[in-house]
């Protein structure tokens, strides 16, 4: 955890590692941001004027005033990123997992868009050498080998990612110097005028075209704040400088070069003006270098999309998945699910549009909408924070224009590709939001009751030798909320359904907080050396290792001597052995209720086959499946009508 604290400050060490983690996406865009807005338009100065303005303007409004300068602030200890930023706000309204999931869907459906536009882009520059260039296939066997490394963990080659991105940045922006000293007047293009004057002067449609491909130059202002526990605010606030001027000054060389050809029309996927500001010399190592920042970018968007799903899964956002831990390297973990349906979405997008200028279309539309989450739930935090009321409204309001101005932009690519993204966005809504709400509908109906009406025949019960003992250590996971209830779910289970005698039982209950890292836990002993409840508080971001958790606060009570788990029998009481412990696991099972609506029917039904396809409750747990016993037991979901039956001679 040091360690982790050491990178939040201000370092060389810092800034380096957020060069490498960063900026990937949105320091990769200059490939493909000209030959969006240029498009099959005449090249004029008022379209290239027009395209650096709004380009500048768009990083400094949208990447550096908004996520910069404002978003950053909403750290949640340390973490950032738009599950952290909901557990800050979300005690405010219910209502904020509405803008939580979609911007979360929206995010993992960028993840899939992003690695086949940034690696095409970068591969294509091959066919200036080599006309005729297979690129479709080398694209998906570096997409097919990113995807097959994860496993391994990514933290060796990490390390290089720092080194090489500040290679890339200096090599663009001294690229864009060395055009920017032929034609010094580009500079003007820095005036916000120039912006003005472009999208005035062209009709409405082919305004939104140009802010539709405008946009992709901050489409990856969002992993700034997502990775802000990765590297600190400080550290991404003062490595942002370096790399926006970089950006700028490459878009300016752009811009020179797209200028000598004023008036004609120009195929930029043949000449792409990002290579074509490239001494004829350097073009094989530029390549080179854009290859390498294409795949550390699109490693970004694949390791955000793992620690995305981890964090919905425990804020039970998701449904419970296998997550691996490849390294010791903090926040490195592998989804296995996670990554192949990623590798299957990338390879799909390669497939389907083969082009980076068509996949262009089906880019910037899943952002937009996340960018959109994002400005709501920030609005609420800094309600939290008591900033003015006059200040959050112009806030909202400029945010909601501006992000709505370019999600207009964005929807007229509808056709053209960005059906594809808001597809697999809603995929991935219908999932998170059946889990969360299935989860409320089965709360409605789990019935609790009193334990303390229990305790009597519960010491009564362990006393009872006429039951054969069951377990020495009987260990069961309540959702009860407070040490005064338990379900009666889990009574029928200790009573009832072949009565289960032990010499201590145990309730372990897990509250999910919103700090990230919190790792604690209280003991109430309910009945001395009898009965004994745990209630563990882990943050969003602990791994729920509940097997190993317990048994570390079960030798910590030990030691304490303030409870005694030595066997028993007295053939092993006498050596002094521990019993055995037993965990059981209660599987409610859903039966059909007409006093669901139809709504709710769809819900539970799609939930059941979730269930069927995730992790087992006991597996999610970390549990040791040797020593744990599931017991199905079903969940009324009503009270049947009372049915009358008459007796007869």
């Amino acid at each position: 955890m040091s360690n982790h604290k050491d990178l939040q400050k201000l370092s060389a060490a810092g800034l380096l590692i957020s060069l490498g983690i960063i900026y990937g996406d949105i320091g990769t865009s200059p490939l493909y941001v000209f030959k969006a807005i240029v498009g099959t338009n005449h090249i004029s100065e008022t379209l290239i004027l027009g395209g650096v303005s709004l380009i500048v303007w768009t990083l400094t409004l949208q990447t550096t005033l908004k996520y910069v300068v404002i978003t950053l602030r909403a750290d949640n200890k340390g973490e950032g990123g738009i599950f952290s930023l909901f557990s800050l706000v979300r005690r405010k309204a219910k209502w904020l997992i509405v803008p939580a999931v979609v911007g979360g869907c929206a995010l993992l459906a960028d993840g899939i868009i992003t690695p086949p536009i940034t690696i095409s882009s970068a591969i294509e520059g091959l066919e200036t050498k080599i006309p005729h260039l297979p690129t479709v296939q080398i694209v998906i066997a570096i997409i097919t080998g990113l995807f097959i490394i994860q496993q391994f963990g990514t933290s060796l080659v990490g390390k290089a990612f720092g080194p090489i991105m500040f290679i890339w940045f200096t090599m663009m922006g001294v690229l864009g110097i060395s055009y920017i000293a032929k034609s010094p007047g580009i500079i003007r293009a820095l005036n916000p005028y120039y912006a003005y004057e472009l999208l005035s002067s062209s009709s409405s449609h082919t305004a939104f075209i140009i802010l539709g491909a405008v946009f992709l130059c901050t489409t990856g202002a969002e992993a700034l704040y997502s990775d802000l526990g990765h590297c600190g605010k400080q550290n991404i606030r003062i490595s942002w400088i370096y790399v926006k001027t970089c950006l700028i000054l490459n878009y300016l060389g752009q811009a020179v070069w797209l200028l000598q050809s004023n008036g004609a029309i120009m195929d930029l996927n043949v000449n792409n003006p990002f290579y074509k500001i490239m001494p004829g010399w350097f073009l094989i190592f530029g390549i080179g270098i854009a290859t390498v920042a294409a795949i550390i970018a699109s490693q970004a968007l694949i390791s955000g999309s793992f620690t995305l799903i981890a964090e919905a899964v425990r804020l039970n956002l998701w449904p419970k998945v296998r997550i691996n831990y490849p390294s010791e390297q903090k926040g490195q973990l592998y989804v296995p699910s996670v990554n192949w349906l990623l590798w299957a979405g990338c390879i799909g997008v390669v497939l389907i549009f083969r082009h980076s200028d068509k996949m262009e279309a089906a880019y910037g539309l899943s952002i937009t909408v996340a960018m959109l989450m994002t400005t709501i739930l920030v609005s609420k935090f800094l309600k939290r924070k008591k900033v003015p009321t006059y200040i959050i409204n112009t806030f909202l309001a400029v945010y909601l224009v501006i992000e709505g101005t370019f999600l207009t932009g964005n929807l007229v690519k509808f056709l053209h590709g960005g059906w594809f993204t808001l597809s697999i966005g809603f995929v991935l809504f219908t999932v998170m939001w059946t889990w969360h709400t299935a989860r409320k509908i089965r709360n409605r109906y789990v019935k609790f009751v009193g334990i303390d009406d229990y305790y009597n025949i519960i010491n009564e019960l362990s006393a009872d030798e006429s039951v054969p003992k069951y377990a020495s250590q009987l260990v069961y996971l309540t959702s009860a909320n407070f040490n005064s209830e338990i379900e009666s779910k889990i009574i029928y289970s200790i009573l009832q359904k072949s009565p289960k005698r032990a010499d201590v039982y145990w309730l372990v209950h897990v509250d999910v907080v919103d700090e990230p890292y919190k790792r604690e836990y209280e003991v109430d002993f309910l009945i001395p050396n009898k009965l004994i409840r745990i209630d563990f508080k882990l943050g969003f971001r602990v791994e729920q290792q509940i097997n190993l958790l317990f048994r570390r606060v079960v030798e910590d009570l030990v030691k304490k001597g303030e409870v005694d788990i030595t066997s028993n029998y007295k053939s092993l009481n006498k050596h002094k052995i521990v019993g055995d412990f037993r965990f059981v696991v209660i599987e409610k099972l859903f039966s059909r209720s007409h006093s669901l609506s139809l709504y709710e029917r769809f819900i539970m039904d799609f939930y059941v086959y979730l269930k069927k396809v995730s992790l087992s409750e006991e597996r999610g747990f970390g549990l040791d499946l040797s020593f744990v016993t599931v017991e199905k037991v079903p969940l009324m979901l009503s009270i049947p009508d009372a049915i009358e039956i008459h007796r007869v001679n």
